[in-house]
């Protein structure tokens, strides 16, 4: 392949990466910047995200060949009608950064953050990514080219096994529970402790009069974690439920990608595999158990490696 540079970008609620990328796969520049899931920050800061991304990306290599592709994987971009609006915005970038660009319409790829977590995760897009932080959702594809997506619903639809589910579930347990409508557990002593509490009313002032939304809620799920493993039985019912949850989602998955005795991996992206007590070992346990002979692994590359990856096979397709 003659030299060529590429531009991966993958956005979220949270933040924006990019990478500059060779021919050869070897990161040039990298940088960060804030939200650009649209759907919730909204098209003006999701644009400014992305631009400040690619302009610092680029600065901070010393390479000064043309970008001859670029693939955004963008939360919250899974319908024609978000790629769209995505497309305009794009446009108006390229317009306002003062680099050299060398697109083509099909080196130009706009896709949600799904398929660039498969391929930076595994290094290719045949598998299946898990991915379990904030929220959560199961995506794969197979050698056909056959994708399937399940849950990524947002944590008011659906969300389950996400820290925010773990973590709403526990919150909502220790409601209960003071209510006498639940075991009792000791969730309500825990987030006492941890939120700083002399009651368990006072939830109500952080979670609504501070306007608490998914990511601080989801940062309470390890005391859920560290209940159960202590043996709450409360706390346990929610791990287990949130571990069968992503197993169910995968196993769907498979059973439609994948033949029975295929070989592929699994990949496990997002902090609940590493902050919940054994929650990854369970889902292992759960998945060979159908499927011998799939591999659970944990990320090769970055999602914004998955999207050079990307921009750089449209240049060769």
């Amino acid at each position: 392949m003659k030299k060529v540079n590429v531009l991966g970008i993958d956005g979220g609620g949270t933040k924006t990466e990019a990478v500059l990328m060779d021919e050869n796969y070897q990161i040039l520049g990298s940088s960060k910047s804030g939200p650009s899931n649209y759907q919730s920050v909204g098209i003006e800061v999701a644009k400014n995200s992305i631009q400040t991304a690619i302009t610092q990306a680029v600065s901070n290599s010393n390479n000064h060949q043309p970008i001859s592709g670029i693939c955004l994987g963008l939360a919250g971009v899974g319908r024609p009608g978000d790629i769209r609006v995505v497309k305009n915005f794009l446009q108006e970038i390229i317009t306002n950064i003062p680099i050299k660009w060398a697109l083509q319409p099909n080196t130009i790829i706009i896709c949600s953050d799904s398929p660039i977590a498969l391929v930076g995760g595994i290094g290719h897009s045949v598998g299946i990514v898990a991915m379990a932080g904030t929220g959560s959702q199961v995506f794969g594809q197979n050698s056909q080219g056959l994708t399937k997506r399940v849950g990524g619903w947002g944590y008011l639809l659906g969300d389950e096994g996400s820290g925010y589910n773990i973590a709403i579930r526990g919150l909502q347990a220790v409601l209960k529970a003071d209510d006498g409508r639940e075991l009792p557990t000791t969730l309500i002593t825990d987030f006492q402790a941890y939120l700083g509490l002399s009651n368990i009313e006072g939830l109500i002032e952080v979670v609504y009069r501070r306007g608490w939304g998914p990511t601080q809620i989801a940062a309470l799920a390890p005391i859920v974690s560290t209940a159960a493993d202590k043996g709450d039985k409360v706390a346990k019912k929610i791990i287990h439920d949130a571990v069968e949850e992503l197993s169910v989602a995968t196993k769907i998955v498979i059973s439609t990608l994948f033949q029975p005795h295929e070989t592929f991996e699994v990949v496990t992206i997002g902090n609940i595999w590493k902050s919940i007590i054994n929650f990854r070992g369970k889902f292992e346990d759960s998945i060979i158990a159908i499927a011998p002979a799939a591999k659970i692994i944990w990320p090769r590359h970055q999602p914004a490696y998955g999207a050079g990856i990307l921009a750089l096979k449209a240049i060769t397709m």
